[in-house]
């Protein structure tokens, strides 16, 4: 299977809004005039995404994410979060609740969504518990609090970038601008 980096990126260097719908979440934010990073087998592997910092204050709806997030050798579990104006404005936890808040209001940039990516490589299809590896599961997406990276346009400033991981495979779909481009893990558009 032809693996879509440039298509996805062209996309996103074009779009202005996104949505990510399942039954336990809806949401969405502005990535307008942001540039998307394909990351393609040149650096950081194993790859296979491309990712894009949303507009800061423009994230808002609710996410449950699929997989637990490790942070500083903590695992939390079960995380909802909920977000108006682009900051978490709701957080639990199944497992150390705790920490995911500390996390949270670590400074003041944590509290925001400084990357969002698009799982891409199809040959990784398990959880493993290392972030270089789950969040690249072709299917997913992932969505990183605090820090963004400023060769995408980001402008978050944080001490804290913490990637957190949703399975879009089963019942899951990702809108670019209104337009189905991934229903259950698996591109809609034509190559």
């Amino acid at each position: 299977m032809k693996i879509p980096f440039t298509e996805l990126k062209k996309i996103l260097d074009k779009a202005k809004h996104v949505r990510i719908t399942s039954p336990d979440t809806d949401l969405e934010f502005s990535i307008k005039d942001r540039k998307a990073i394909k990351c393609d087998g040149h650096r950081n592997i194993p790859d296979g995404e491309v990712f894009i910092a949303p507009v800061k204050k423009t994230v808002n709806g609710y996410i449950s994410y699929s997989f637990p997030a490790i942070k500083s050798g903590k695992e939390v579990d079960g995380i909802k979060l909920k977000f108006k104006n682009g900051k978490v404005v709701k957080a639990s936890a199944t497992k150390n609740e705790k920490f995911l808040k500390e996390m949270i209001n670590m400074d003041k940039g944590s509290c925001y969504i400084g990357e969002f990516g698009i799982g891409m490589n199809y040959g990784i299809k398990k959880f493993i518990k290392q972030i270089l590896f789950d969040e690249k599961i072709g299917g997913t997406i992932h969505l990183a609090l605090g820090m963004a990276y400023k060769e995408g346009g980001g402008k978050n400033e944080s001490a804290l970038h913490w990637d957190m991981i949703k399975d879009l495979r089963k019942k899951g779909e990702l809108y670019i601008d209104g337009k189905l481009i991934q229903k259950n893990g698996k591109f809609t558009f034509k190559l």
